[in-house]
């Protein structure tokens, strides 16, 4: 082992230092954290081996088929949490209502999980991943729903779990983004990744289903036209997990965008959870000198009005972000 590739545990501890909120439980919430993703990883690296690939047969609340290693994975993380007595309760894409730890009456802290994003991609070997988000109780030891529906500035930390080539743990408290990978020979994170930053100027990629090209309106579409025929157009990039999609944005640079279809022109809507995924993805996007928007307004200031409220979501290289909003507000370029 290098000597430089220090322990996430130890990495931890010196950063929590810093921060005059965090105590040894912060701590050994994230270790619980990556527990649960080691025991992912593991399950995720075997899928083709064991009767865990396929359909549960069931819909979550959004209505959409749960794969049964989403299953495995949402109960990874409820079974460890729940045993963990800083935690006060816990929100999952997967789950209707949150799952409140009445006996942990010395609570700090409520986590949010996407345990296992990208799921349609599960049975053809594509890279997927888990997003986490926490947050610090409002009254220690009482967990509401008031806890979870806040602005994503109010977070304390966010990250996430990529399983591809490697297992990956990218987060941020605040202070930095710091990338780990999994040393399965050693069943343990190491840092490999040091103060992540998403690069300015940087790969001029852009990343969104085209699939939905006649949804989109106008000025959406004038966007995505521009950015293909300039001198030297952007070039398309899109594996259609999240997770892969923006990670490939934090180390090369682009701009990953879902923005508002009209398939029910009445209704238009976004499709990404802000609570679960566009949230904590923001916070890591502007430690890393990146920027995080719905078409609108920083995704970090929206005050969320419903536990799985969806958002369009723009996210990646700041100039490219900016861009992209002003263009589709009737900016010109």
């Amino acid at each position: 082992m290098n000597d430089n590739n220090i322990q996430l545990q130890h990495f931890i501890l010196n950063q929590q230092k810093r921060f005059p909120y965090a105590k040894g439980d912060f701590t050994l919430l994230l270790s619980d954290i990556i527990l649960a993703g080691k025991i992912i990883s593991r399950e995720v690296n075997k899928a083709g081996l064991v009767e865990i690939l396929g359909l549960t047969g069931h819909e979550n609340v959004q209505g959409e088929q749960v794969q049964k290693l989403d299953d495995f994975a949402n109960n990874a993380f409820l079974n460890i949490l729940s045993k963990n007595e800083s935690v006060g309760g816990v929100a999952s894409e997967e789950m209707a209502e949150p799952d409140y730890f009445l006996k942990h009456t010395k609570a700090r802290y409520c986590v949010l999980f996407d345990p296992l994003d990208g799921s349609s991609n599960i049975d053809v070997n594509v890279s997927i991943g888990t997003i986490f988000s926490i947050y610090k109780l409002l009254n220690e030891g009482e967990c509401t729903e008031q806890d979870f529906l806040r602005k994503g500035s109010e977070q304390v930390a966010a990250g996430y779990i990529l399983y591809g080539s490697s297992t990956m743990l990218v987060f941020t408290t605040g202070e930095g983004v710091h990338g780990f990978t999994l040393d399965s020979s050693l069943g343990e994170f190491l840092l490999s990744h040091e103060g992540l930053s998403i690069p300015e100027p940087s790969k001029r990629y852009y990343s969104i289903n085209e699939g939905n090209y006649k949804y989109w309106n106008e000025k959406t579409r004038e966007y995505i036209d521009y950015l293909k025929h300039q001198d030297k157009p952007f070039s398309l990039r899109y594996i259609g997990s999240l997770v892969s999609d923006f990670h490939r944005s934090l180390i090369y640079g682009g701009i990953f965008m879902y923005p508002l279809d009209y398939k029910n022109p009445d209704k238009p809507k976004g499709k990404l959870r802000l609570m679960y995924e566009a949230n904590p993805l923001a916070m890591i996007a502007k430690n890393a000198g990146g920027s995080a928007s719905n078409g609108e307004k920083d995704i970090l200031e929206i005050k969320p009005s419903e536990l799985h409220q969806r958002e369009p979501l723009y996210i990646g290289t700041a100039s490219f972000v900016n861009e992209a909003v002003s263009y589709i507000n009737g900016g010109k370029k």
